[in-house]
């Protein structure tokens, strides 16, 4: 990829699978080649200043340590508060203060957040702004389903301003916009035009990973976005062959390698190997590229001495918490894309219901890995419920319900240009979230355990979730008796926010994050739960495998001290059913627990 020809090159593909090593390894070679590149970071959980060693924000800067290379992140809050006074400013001769205050408050919706920042976005890649001036413009993009929904707007929203020139939708006047309709369709053309622009799909060899890159490329080219390479990161090869973790997981590695989907066969594929150290910073970068330099920081980072050993309570100690004196709440697990909140939700609603609890098991994923954990399962317990807040769906239950409520008298004509507004791409958003409240609102009644979408779509979901409450408690008489879905969150007898985490610089980082920003409006987190942790794992000789076992304890250590009040794990597990696997594991330990204590008594 480093010799393309294109002008925009996009890196996607499920959280977690090393999208933003990539596409700043891809950005320094073509630098270091002589081009004259531009990294932009779409995700609004961007950790590019991590990667790169240098500072990085809104505003375009060169990058510290290499010529010719620059780095922005679109900043989302910034984009919207922009947004917002783009809106307001030709209001204010004639409105009062308080009509421009409750506009702000309107557009301080999710769909404003989300259509500000690709307006920003647009710009690049229009070429009537800064985006002229770069040979290359690289995407770091956010977790897939953020990203193929940020893909779709262009084609939306230029449909959307067609049939509404001078309307309003829910975003306010689209006047507003920076972007006319003849920009769009010109970022649309060229989304499109493979001489112009390339997709790197990364993944990993994991089956789920492998799978969302499968459903990311039939989405893709059903946008006709067609010019397609596929990057498979992390390949793990085992240097101690009696070490059998390390062969277990290489099999299981070679395993999926050889069941790709039929689809990703027929792109262009690179593979990159597991490495026994964090690729942070332009050296390291460069090794991604560079075997040779691969090799010789490894033989620095390879250990001789044993691998460290921790101990954290595990899961089944989490549940027994969790579930102590209570028959109720509502367990969110959040955290970076690709943690691991998917196996941690599917696990504790599952030891909650084997304990005799009534349990919904639901996410707000648009990527809904939830079904491939629980079918692993031969039989659910009878108390277990698994549903998916489906995006489509609950659109379409969303538009016919207020087709019902408000067409109801009106000619067909009316009707008509009802379900027209409802076209707009801010209906998905607003549905999404009625589907979370009522969740919600079950965690009264029952224990609900929500699998969160990655990190940067679940803050905007938040931030639906406290426009909605403003709103109520803005314009309701009998707000004081209300209870908003955003107070449940608030309320910490009734929820408890589990952060995932990966035992990393990075994806630790990017929780603690968050963990700031839902500390400010109000939720504060019950624990951290660190998986996937080969530091938990006894027995391990292979070198790579203790290189990162011991890189991990600075990692917990920091958690534990810094960022945690409870801190939970989940030892690595090489084995195709996972949950199952886990499980097992837990019960196990639960029961060693339970004979140790009737043998004490």
């Amino acid at each position: 990829m480093t010799d393309s020809k294109t002008t925009y090159l996009f890196f996607t593909g499920k959280g977690g699978v090393g999208k933003t090593s990539l596409a700043c390894a891809t950005a320094v070679e073509m630098a270091d080649a002589g081009k004259i590149v531009l990294l932009v970071s779409t995700d609004p959980a961007s950790n590019l200043s991590d990667v790169l060693e240098s500072p990085i924000d809104e505003k375009i800067h060169a990058v510290n340590g290499i010529e010719r290379l620059f780095a922005c992140n679109i900043n989302p809050e910034q984009s919207a508060e922009e947004y917002r006074n783009r809106v307001t400013k030709p209001l204010e001769a004639t409105a009062s203060k308080e009509e421009i205050k409750k506009i702000r408050e309107d557009l301080s919706g999710a769909c404003t957040t989300e259509i500000a920042s690709f307006d920003e976005f647009s710009r690049f890649i229009s070429g009537e702004t800064e985006g002229a001036a770069y040979d290359v413009i690289i995407f770091d993009t956010a977790p897939t389903g953020h990203t193929l929904r940020l893909l779709e707007l262009p084609a939306a929203w230029s449909s959307f301003t067609e049939e509404n020139p001078d309307g309003a939708s829910c975003l306010g006047p689209t006047s507003a916009l920076k972007s006319g309709k003849e920009r769009y369709h010109t970022v649309v053309n060229r989304l499109r035009d493979a001489s112009l622009t390339s997709y790197c799909i990364v993944a990993r060899t994991d089956h789920a990973s492998l799978q969302e890159a499968s459903r990311t490329s039939n989405e893709l080219r059903e946008l006709g976005m067609n010019n397609q390479f596929l990057y498979i990161n992390g390949v793990f090869k085992a240097i101690d062959k009696q070490d059998q973790l390390a062969v277990n997981i290489e099999a299981m590695s070679n395993g999926q390698l050889n069941a790709i989907p039929d689809n990703l066969k027929k792109l262009t594929s690179t593979a990159f190997p597991l490495l026994p150290y964090n690729v942070l910073g332009i050296e390291k970068l460069r090794s991604l590229f560079n075997p040779e330099l691969q090799k010789a920081i490894s033989e620095k980072n390879l250990p001789g001495s044993d691998a460290s050993v921790l101990k954290l309570q595990g899961m089944d100690q989490l549940v027994e918490e969790l579930s102590a004196n209570k028959q109720s709440g509502l367990i969110m697990t959040m955290g970076k894309g690709g943690v691991g909140k998917t196996i941690a939700a599917s696990a504790i609603a599952v030891l909650l219901a084997q304990k005799g609890f009534e349990v919904l098991l639901t996410t707000t994923d648009p990527a809904a890995h939830i079904q491939d954990f629980i079918g692993q399962l031969g039989e659910l317990p009878s108390t277990l419920t698994v549903e998916r807040i489906d995006p489509k769906v609950e659109t379409q239950r969303y538009i016919e319900k207020i087709l019902e409520h408000k067409g109801q008298g009106q000619s067909e004509q009316a009707k008509k240009l009802i379900l027209e507004d409802l076209k707009s791409p801010c209906t998905e958003e607003v549905a999404v979230f009625h589907a979370f409240s009522k969740a919600i609102n079950m965690a009264k009644r029952k224990f609900v355990v929500m699998d969160t979408a990655p990190t940067g779509h679940t803050l905007l979901l938040l931030d639906t979730a406290g426009s909605y409450h403003r709103d109520i408690m803005r314009n309701n008489v009998y707000a004081d008796r209300l209870r908003t879905p955003y107070m449940s969150l608030q309320d910490q007898e009734l929820s408890k926010i589990i952060l995932v985490s990966l035992p990393e610089t990075t994806p630790m980082r990017e929780a603690g994050a968050l963990q700031d920003d839902l500390k400010r409006a109000g939720i504060k987190p019950y624990a951290w739960l660190i998986n996937q942790s080969l530091s938990m794992r006894t027995g391990i000789t292979d070198p790579l495998l203790k290189s990162r076992a011991n890189a991990e304890t600075k990692v917990i250590d920091a958690i534990r001290t810094t960022y945690a009040e409870r801190t939970f794990g989940i030892p690595f597990i090489a084995e195709k059913r996972l949950l199952p696997a886990l499980l097992d594991s837990h019960w196990n330990n639960s029961s060693i627990r339970h004979e140790d204590t009737r043998a004490k008594a």
